[in-house]
């Protein structure tokens, strides 16, 4: 009785030892455990870190150098077209043989004649020089003179003559350094709203040149005696050439201006 007791004492014992023997085991695995995982990963030690503020300052510096370079060139050609609008400065418009009045606004590629002629308004709309293309010579003869034409630099004008009571003739010319060619005519009615008119198209007349030949020739000449003649074109031709090289300048000055801001 008394080794049965003994027997069953020792196995308590026993049975306490092994379950803190467990215990202490298990805890012991649960912190190593999270002891690993709080050991960084290698590859992560590797990896770059490069912050936004620098990626930012790399891309300032990139483009500040790329607008420096850009002002660089513009303040070269700003200086060559100065120095190309000093040298054609002098214009002078005092002469019975211009009889017109300038309107020349910066910024604008048209410049507007006008004067007044024995009751009517004279108004000629002037547009920068071009070159007549070579297939577009209405349909010149293909001769010597007529390729010449074509090669020659023109100026396109709109002439509009109005009588006191409002109605106009409005030509189309292309003026050339030895002549003024008529490219349309048109009659038009100031006095009529285009409410009026409706959707209807109006009548222009037929084409310039399919006038008879001495209406066209007095037509030139009607033209001519209103101050439309080549003394006149040829001086506006070297007026809108210069004009050209300021307005360049122009927006020369005002492409830095954007640039830099």
């Amino acid at each position: 009785m008394v080794f049965t007791l003994c027997i069953r004492r020792s196995a308590s014992r026993l049975a306490s030892v092994y379950g803190r023997v467990a215990r202490s085991q298990s805890i012991s695995t649960v912190a190593v455990v999270n002891r690993s995982s709080l050991v960084p990963n290698p590859s992560s030690l590797l990896r770059p870190f490069v912050s936004r503020s620098f990626l930012y300052s790399t891309v300032t510096t990139e483009r500040l150098k790329s607008d420096e370079t850009l002002i660089q060139v513009i303040d070269s050609e700003i200086k060559d077209a100065f120095e190309a609008d000093v040298q054609g400065e002098e214009e002078t418009t005092d002469s019975d043989d211009f009889p017109f009045k300038i309107e020349d606004n910066p910024g604008h590629r048209n410049v507007t004649l006008t004067r007044e002629y024995n009751g009517e308004q004279i108004r000629v709309e002037v547009s920068m020089p071009g070159s007549m293309d070579e297939n577009e010579d209405d349909g010149m003869d293909d001769n010597e003179d007529g390729n010449e034409k074509a090669n020659e630099t023109s100026i396109p004008l709109v002439v509009t003559v109005t009588k006191k009571s409002g109605l106009s003739l409005e030509f189309s010319c292309t003026a050339f350094p030895d002549a003024i060619v008529i490219d349309g005519l048109s009659v038009n009615h100031s006095e009529k709203s285009s409410s009026e008119e409706g959707e209807q198209l109006t009548y222009d007349g037929p084409d310039f040149q399919e006038l008879d030949e001495n209406m066209r020739k007095s037509f030139h000449k009607f033209l001519e005696a209103r101050g439309i003649k080549p003394s006149v074109t040829d001086f506006m031709y070297e007026y809108m050439m210069k004009k050209d090289s300021r307005e360049y300048l122009l927006w020369l000055k005002n492409l830095k201006n954007f640039i830099q801001e």
